[in-house]
C-alpha cells in the first residue's frame, strides 16, 4: 500500500513539474510573442481599463492624467490632456487600438505602475487593489512652452529652448499641432478617422517636427564652419575677405552669390555679423573635405539625436567622396545650403554648445519619475554627447554672435528686455532655383545673457507662405526668439 502511495505521490510530482515548466514557458518565454499576436486584446483591455500616473511639466502643470469614467461606460478610465494641442509633441497620446507615443510610450511601464520596483512597493495592490501608477515629471518648464506657442503663432515652424549646461529641454514647440484628447477616445473608429485625417493634412502634425525632421538651415550653419576654421587655425579673428559679390569655385562655371547679390567681405567680425555668403564657401573648400566632413561629425551631424523621445532622426551634410567630387556643393554646405539638413532640437543643441565653452550636452525631456507614494525612481543625470569646438572657439563665436545681435542681421529684433545681452546666428535658406519664386526657411539660433548663458533657443519658420518666403531669419524668427526669451529671462 505505502509503495503505491509513494509512487502516485512521484506521478504527482512530475506531473506539478511539467504544469510549472509548461506555464513559465507560456507566461515568461513566449510572453513577447502573446503580446505581440494581434489576437491577443487582454493586455489592451487591461491596460487601457487601467489607471495611469501624471505626466507633468517641471513647474507642476498637469500635461496628462486619467479620470475615471461614469458607471456604465466601457472603460473605467479615460486618458485626458488637459492643455490640448500644447504638450502633444511631448506627451504623444495613449489609445486603445492604435498604442501609445512620445512619453506614454517610453514610460509606460511608469505611468502604469508596473516597473519592478514600483510591484515590490506595491505588493500589498495584489491582495487589496491598491494604487501603484507612477508620474513622469518632465523637464518642460510651462510658461516658456506657452510663449513658444503664441509667438510662433499659426505659421508653419519649430521653437526649442534648451538649458546650455544640462540639455535640459525647457520648450518644444511646433506648429501644426493637434489636440491629443481627439486621438485618446473610447472610439477606436473614430480615433482612426482622426489619424487618417491628420496623416493626411500638410505640415505633419503628428511628427515631433523639432526633432523628428530636418531642414536646409542657412547662415545659421556658419557657426559650424567658422567653428570648423578656427580649430584647424585656418582663419583668425584678423582674417580678411575680399569684397565682392560672387565667387567662382573650381569644378563649376556657375558662381556662388552673396545673398542678394550683394558686395560683401572684411575681416571675421564684419563678414559674421553681415552673414556673407562667399567667405564661408571660400573657407569651406580650402578646409577641404575631410576637415568640414570631420567638423561636422564633431558636431554629431550624421548621428542619430540621443534624445529620450523615440524616434529621433539626424541631421545631414555629406561625405568626403561626395564632396571630393563635388567642390561647389561643398562650398554652398559651408553656409548652409544645398544638401545640407539639420534638425531644429540639433541646431538648438549648436547654439548650446557655444555657450556652454564647446561642449554640447545630451538633450532630454524626461526629468523625474516617481512612484505613487512621491519616492523618486530614477532622475536624468546631464552627460555630454560631443565636444565639437574648444573653448577659445566658443569664446570668440559668442563675441561674434553678439555683434549679430548689435550690429548685424539681428540688431532690428534681438535687443532683449531689461538690457539682457543676447547672442545670436540667423539664417535664410534658399530653397527655390534662380529665376523660380521666393521660397526660404527663416532661422535663428541664440543664447541669453551672453556673459552667462541660462537658455539657448533655435526658431525656424518653413518657407510655405510668401510672407516667410520675401522675409529674412533676423527679421522673421528674431522677434519670435526674443518675446520666447524675454519671458524665459523674466519669470
Amino acid at each position: 500500500m505505502n509503495q503505491r502511495i509513494r509512487q502516485f505521490a512521484v506521478v504527482l510530482i512530475v506531473l506539478y513539474v511539467i504544469l510549472f515548466a509548461q506555464l513559465n514557458f507560456i507566461q515568461v518565454g513566449k510572453k513577447s510573442t502573446l503580446e505581440a499576436d494581434t489576437r491577443n486584446t487582454r493586455q489592451t483591455v487591461r491596460d487601457f481599463n487601467d489607471p495611469r500616473g501624471d505626466i507633468r511639466t517641471s513647474d507642476g502643470v498637469v500635461m496628462a492624467t486619467s479620470v475615471q469614467n461614469e458607471p456604465g461606460s466601457e472603460f473605467d478610465w479615460q486618458r485626458t490632456y488637459p492643455e490640448g494641442d500644447l504638450y502633444s509633441a511631448i506627451t504623444g497620446y495613449f489609445t486603445f487600438g492604435y498604442g501609445a507615443t512620445q512619453i506614454e510610450k517610453v514610460q509606460n511601464d511608469v505611468l502604469a505602475g508596473r516597473t519592478i520596483e514600483q510591484q515590490i512597493k506595491g505588493f500589498r495592490s495584489l491582495f487589496n487593489g491598491e494604487n501603484t501608477t507612477g508620474t513622469v515629471e518632465t523637464t518642460i518648464d510651462a510658461d516658456i512652452q506657452q510663449a513658444a506657442k503664441d509667438a510662433l503663432g499659426n505659421r508653419e515652424g519649430s521653437v526649442v529652448v534648451i538649458e546650455p549646461a544640462t540639455g535640459a529641454v525647457k520648450a518644444m514647440w511646433s506648429w501644426p499641432s493637434y489636440d491629443t484628447n481627439l486621438v485618446a477616445i473610447q472610439d477606436n473608429e473614430l480615433a482612426g478617422d482622426v489619424l487618417n485625417y491628420l496623416n493626411d493634412i500638410p505640415g505633419k502634425p503628428l511628427l515631433a517636427n523639432a526633432y523628428q525632421e530636418r531642414y536646409m538651415p542657412g547662415s545659421t550653419f556658419k557657426v559650424i564652419t567658422t567653428a570648423a576654421a578656427l580649430d584647424d587655425g585656418l582663419i583668425t579673428k584678423e582674417s580678411i575677405w575680399a569684397e565682392e559679390s560672387e565667387f567662382l569655385p573650381p569644378q563649376t562655371t556657375d558662381p556662388i552669390q552673396n545673398y542678394g547679390n550683394k558686395i560683401c567681405g572684411g575681416d571675421l567680425p564684419e563678414v559674421f555679423r553681415r552673414s556673407c555668403n562667399t567667405p564661408f564657401a571660400r573657407t569651406a573648400i580650402e578646409l577641404g573635405p575631410e576637415k568640414m566632413v570631420a567638423a561636422a561629425e564633431r558636431f554629431g551631424i550624421g548621428d542619430q539625436i540621443p534624445f529620450d523621445l523615440p524616434r529621433a532622426t539626424s541631421s545631414q551634410f555629406g561625405d568626403v567622396d561626395y564632396f571630393t567630387q563635388n567642390l561647389p556643393l561643398l562650398g554652398i554646405g559651408g553656409f548652409g545650403q544645398g544638401n545640407t539638413q539639420m534638425v531644429p532640437l540639433h541646431m538648438a543643441m549648436v547654439a548650446a554648445s557655444i555657450a556652454h565653452g564647446g561642449v554640447m550636452m545630451r538633450p532630454y525631456v524626461i526629468g523625474t519619475t516617481y512612484d505613487h507614494e512621491g519616492g523618486v525612481l530614477q532622475r536624468t543625470v546631464p552627460n555630454v554627447w560631443k565636444t565639437p569646438m574648444t573653448p577659445s572657439t566658443a569664446s570668440l563665436l559668442t563675441e561674434l554672435m553678439v555683434g549679430v545681435v548689435n550690429e548685424g542681421t539681428a540688431s532690428c529684433c534681438m535687443n532683449l528686455a531689461n538690457g539682457v545681452q543676447a547672442a545670436a546666428k540667423t539664417g535664410t535658406a534658399q530653397l527655390n532655383a534662380t529665376g523660380e519664386p521666393e521660397r526660404s526657411h527663416a532661422w535663428i539660433i541664440a543664447f541669453a545673457p551672453a556673459e552667462a548663458p541660462k537658455y539657448a533657443i533655435v526658431v525656424m519658420l518653413k518657407g510655405t507662405t510668401a510672407e516667410i518666403s520675401e522675409g529674412t531669419g533676423g527679421s522673421l524668427a528674431g522677434p519670435v526668439a526674443k518675446k520666447v526669451l524675454d519671458i524665459a529671462l523674466n519669470q
